[in-house]
């Protein structure tokens, strides 16, 4: 795929692969063993101006593309999937927030998540309605200036931790999208808490849990784009995320294409290198197949998405189903090359199988892209 990569492209992934080589990959296994926030990982990506990869220069970002994301959240994943997830969930709230807030906001915030000194979270899953966010309950009912919010919210990334909650609510009374709308909400503002936070079999390095709203009084001028008008901003936010969660599958299987090639060249099996038996060179044949395919599906969602269109962002679905699925495949294989020895913890590879099998679960699930592609494909989604 290099031939396709730009030198600009080609700059920005040997740059990401030496920050995650050199900076986070030594910390992965203690983010994950331990389920620590990996703050000084962020902190790697922040100095080198990742954090603010999609904004505009003028709000101190690097105003680069999608491409360009997809390529450090590859990159990224490949050292530690925990740290990729944090990663691409800040920069597509922060997406959220510039095309949805007003310049005020913008001024004051976007700065602050494209250095890198505060955290953005995208906040939608519900205990009720699952990953379907038309079924959401999270009330926002009119206060006169203000926005009064009840409710809870589930399995956010960073909750803890991050200051700003891009939070999907229902500001009307019917059914549907048209009643939803899309709140700024601010990590001091009285009446927000947070809750449980979760241990899982994969991606306890992110601090997924609950925030709880009793009553919270969120300013008017927090609002993101017009009340009612959801869909615009979350398909947006929907589009990037997605590409980047395709992009941390894609690494996750990178880094064990790597791991089984140079395994089959340094084991030595009843006196021979595994790289000598056909049935070990046919797995990593399939496995280099299936890498490439993946690559293409990730990189290709991104160039197509370069340009924001209204609608649904088909090709990130695509790529975020394909590639999620693709990559447990990728690492079952792994796992069978490197036999006993790949489902012990002396090797990466069990973590990796564990943070690869949460991506099918993140932001939309399998099941849930699958539906929504078929009804979008048929006409029958709701507008």
């Amino acid at each position: 795929m290099d031939f396709l990569l730009s030198e600009q492209h080609q700059m920005i992934r040997n740059t990401a692969r030496e920050l995650a080589s050199l900076e986070i990959a030594p910390r992965a296994s203690n983010t994950d063993e331990y389920a620590q926030f990996p703050w000084d990982s962020l902190q790697a990506l922040a100095q080198s101006g990742m954090m603010g990869v999609l904004l505009p220069t003028t709000y101190g970002g690097s105003g680069a593309d999608l491409l360009s994301f997809a390529i450090m959240s590859e990159e990224i994943a490949k050292a530690c999937a925990n740290t990729a997830l944090i990663f691409v969930t800040h920069v597509a709230a922060s997406q959220g927030i510039l095309l949805g807030a007003r310049d005020s906001i913008k001024d004051r915030v976007l700065p602050l998540l494209a250095k890198g000194q505060k955290l953005a979270a995208f906040v939608a899953t519900e205990p009720d309605s699952g990953a379907n966010v038309l079924a959401i309950q999270a009330s926002a009912k009119d206060a006169g200036d203000a926005y009064v919010v009840n409710g809870s919210k589930i399995f956010i990334t960073s909750a803890e931790e991050a200051e700003f909650y891009v939070t999907v609510v229902r500001t009307g009374t019917t059914p549907g999208p048209s009643s939803l709308s899309a709140l700024l909400i601010e990590k001091e503002t009285a009446g927000l808490d947070t809750g449980r936070r979760f241990l899982r079999l994969g991606m306890n390095g992110t601090s997924s849990g609950e925030l709880l709203f009793s009553d919270c009084r969120v300013p008017k001028s927090n609002l993101l784009g017009q009340e009612g008008g959801y869909m615009p901003v979350g398909l947006a936010m929907a589009g990037t995320g997605m590409v980047g969660m395709a992009a941390i599958a894609l690494g996750l299987a990178q880094a064990s294409l790597d791991l089984s090639i140079d395994y089959a060249k340094s084991r030595v099996v009843a006196g021979q290198p595994l790289g000598n038996y056909q049935a070990l060179r046919f797995l990593i044949g399939e496995m280099s197949v299936m890498v490439e395919a993946i690559r293409n599906t990730v990189y290709g969602s991104a160039v197509s998405l370069a340009a924001p269109s209204p609608g649904w962002p088909l090709a990130a679905l695509r790529a975020k189903l394909f590639a999620t699925e693709s990559a447990l495949q990728v690492i079952d294989k792994a796992l069978q090359l490197h036999g006993g020895t790949g489902y012990t913890k002396e090797l990466p590879l069990e973590r990796y199988y564990r943070d690869a099998r949460g991506l099918t679960l993140h932001l939309s699930p399998t099941e849930v892209i699958k539906d929504t592609l078929g009804l979008i494909l048929l006409g029958m989604m709701p507008s």
